[in-house]
């Protein structure tokens, strides 16, 4: 037994570590092409590539291995399959618990692993990751160009163009002001078209400008008292302007910035936060949005003095008139008003509800934004356990399922396993954008494709321990075989014909 288990190890770990790092370089494709605007045209050092490669690479991990482990196994039971080595192991008395059982204490395993790198590790991948990706959208020192705008990032210099070719750095309409000698807006260049690039270390932007003039006006000591001075002008074919870009250079964000992100924190660190701002949320909820609003006097009195006891008021000072529990008729007092007295109720009314809906409106996007907040502290504190807890709920799906189809390879296991992680992803992510805007409960967002995907499972092992052929065609055509003889048998018996009778008549 133990050799048949070291067997069946050896044959999940080769598709495994393969899998795993196919599914890490489709995934980095997909990150790359997302971000792909922060890292092109800025002359990144290597080592500042390669970091955030690394720190990428990094945080794909959780998602890769249930990918991994699903197609694995799916890839491994299916190879099993397919070469009747299942079949054989069955024959001799190994039922597919015990063929599975190694690899569900590696799946356990491997559940873990996720868990603990989750909570450990991939807090801090995120903060590096997130620094260095703000850090490489503030370096841009190329993209500072905009079109028909004038823009005064580069220093003493204001420079505006109708056009600007990304693709091959060409400007078109180029207007520069020249503010080196801080007399104004006295020296004007005007060019039909140019090129733009930059130097080999980076610290300097080259402009190489065509067919333009250059306009400066000249002041001297005996025209200072006039408003309009003499100007110089000359043309010129190409002429070089070298602008200064150390500005724009590499710069490290603040990691410390980012660190009360919720993406950037561990478990206990999430369970701290998530209580410091739900007290936060229900001090301003319940003790300033609420004292706010505008009810009967009595009602306010007593609102406010729940929320905000006074310690030096006495015992008892304010009481209502009445029983307090008891509810009012209100359509009695009303009508034993006056029509006087009732226009001025209902004025007074109207007034207090007004006031009360522009209230609701002022806050509703502060107290909204605070709720979504805390969500996403639960919802991330779930997702270590829920992400973490499906590389096991992909193996129960992915072994019996290929036990079934008995097909190996990367033909049908890739097929399936990908609409599989697709489906899971989709109802994942649905799930958790109900509980972000609070339309579901946090657990019940981040756990929905769990709830979904684990009775799944449950269902194809049982039906791959017993040789279910749910898999195969001819179990279909046989049942498609039952149902057209049960057809042609209450055909034989006049069954329809005497349904179309009664039904004439």
């Amino acid at each position: 037994m133990k050799r048949l288990h070291i067997f069946i190890i050896k044959s999940f770990l080769g598709p495994f570590f393969m899998t795993f790092f196919i599914c890490i370089f489709v995934l980095l494709m997909q990150f790359l092409w997302k971000h792909l605007d922060d890292l092109v045209g800025k002359g990144l050092p290597l080592h500042i590539l390669g970091e955030f490669f690394v720190y990428a690479i990094a945080s794909l991990v959780p998602m890769a291995l249930m990918l991994a482990v699903l197609l694995a196994s799916l890839m491994t039971f299916g190879n099993l399959g397919e070469h009747y080595e299942l079949i054989a192991l069955k024959a001799a008395g190994i039922s597919l618990y015990r063929i599975m059982r190694p690899l569900i204490i590696f799946a356990a395993l491997l559940s873990i692993g996720a868990f603990f790198f989750a909570n450990n590790v991939l807090p801090s991948v995120n903060l590096k990751l997130y620094s260095l990706m703000l850090s490489l959208r503030s370096q841009n020192p190329e993209m500072v160009i905009k079109e028909g705008i004038f823009n005064n990032d580069i220093p003493n210099f204001s420079i505006k163009v109708d056009k600007f070719i990304k693709e091959r750095n060409i400007l078109k309409g180029v207007m520069i002001y020249d503010h080196r000698n801080q007399a104004g807006n006295n020296q004007v260049i005007l060019a039909d078209s140019g090129r733009m690039e930059m130097t080999a270390d980076k610290m300097n932007m080259l402009i190489t400008l065509y067919r333009g003039v250059n306009y400066s006006d000249i002041q001297s000591q005996k025209t200072l008292v006039r408003k309009n001075y003499p100007f110089a002008q000359g043309k010129f074919k190409e002429q070089v302007i070298l602008f200064p870009v150390s500005g724009f250079s590499f710069n490290r964000m603040d990691e410390n910035l980012l660190q009360g992100f919720h993406k950037m924190l561990s478990i206990r660190k999430l369970t701290i936060q998530e209580d410091s701002l739900e007290k936060v949320f229900d001090k301003r909820v319940k003790g300033e949005f609420a004292t706010n609003l505008h009810y009967g006097e009595a009602v306010s009195r007593r609102l406010y003095d729940n929320i905000r006891p006074d310690t030096l008021k006495k015992k008892n000072e304010f009481k209502f008139v009445g029983n307090p529990n008891k509810i009012a008729d209100i359509d009695n007092l009303y009508n034993k008003l006056s029509n006087t007295e009732k226009i001025m109720t209902l004025e007074s009314s109207l007034s207090t509800v007004r006031n009360n809906m522009q209230e609701l409106i002022m806050r509703e996007p502060e107290i909204l934004g605070s709720q979504i907040d805390i969500n996403k502290l639960g919802l991330e504190w779930h997702r270590k356990f829920s992400w973490s807890f499906a590389c096991l709920i992909f193996f129960f799906i992915g072994a019996p399922l290929g036990a079934i189809i008995r097909k190996g390879g990367f033909g049908m296991p890739v097929v399936i396993s990908v609409l599989m992680f697709i489906l899971y992803y989709i109802v994942s992510m649905t799930g958790e954008k109900f509980a972000r805007e609070g339309m579901w409960a946090v657990w019940d967002g981040m756990w929905l494709s769990t709830f979904i995907f684990m009775p799944f499972g449950v269902f194809l092992t049982y039906k791959a321990v017993n040789d279910s052929g749910m898999m195969s065609s001819e179990v279909y055509l046989e049942y498609l075989k039952k149902i057209n003889n049960f057809l042609k048998e209450k055909r034989k018996h006049g069954f329809f014909k005497k349904e179309n009778s009664t039904a004439d008549q």
